[in-house]
């Protein structure tokens, strides 16, 4: 006579329903991700020797690059279209601060464009970033 508990040490768990699980997730966390390039510009920053270190507080972000195309929250933005823009985006934070990435080989007419047209659409600072050497 075999008693059910001398026979029960000697197997081994079923190993299956846990490894179709692990798939599943696994199928299912490559589905939802998020697989979207961020649009950007390359740009070299100039460099400042008195420049301070700020905390990211949701400021307004503005990018120049070399050929002057210019990049309000990672849209491209035409500089006819500039002052309309950055009026709808200011008006819709509570955080009227404006950053500007400006490439060091941009033209200083088009860093005096945004920095007027930021005025005009009510901003309350403009802080330029640099790096430092």
């Amino acid at each position: 006579m075999e008693f059910e508990g001398l026979t029960s040490r000697h197997k081994t768990p079923n190993l299956t329903p846990l490894i179709d699980i692990v798939f599943l997730l696994l199928v299912f966390f490559m589905l939802t991700a998020h697989f979207v390039k961020d649009q950007s510009l390359d740009i070299n920053l100039p460099e400042a020797n008195s420049a301070t270190n700020l905390e990211d507080q949701g400021a307004l972000e503005i990018v120049i690059n070399d050929n002057d195309d210019i990049l309000i929250d990672k849209k491209i933005i035409k500089s006819d279209e500039l002052a309309v823009v950055l009026q709808q985006s200011l008006q819709a934070r509570s955080n009227k601060q404006v950053v500007l990435h400006g490439d060091k080989s941009s033209k200083l007419d088009s860093t005096v464009k945004v920095m007027d047209a930021a005025r005009k659409a009510g901003a309350e600072s403009l802080d330029i970033i640099t790096d430092q050497p």
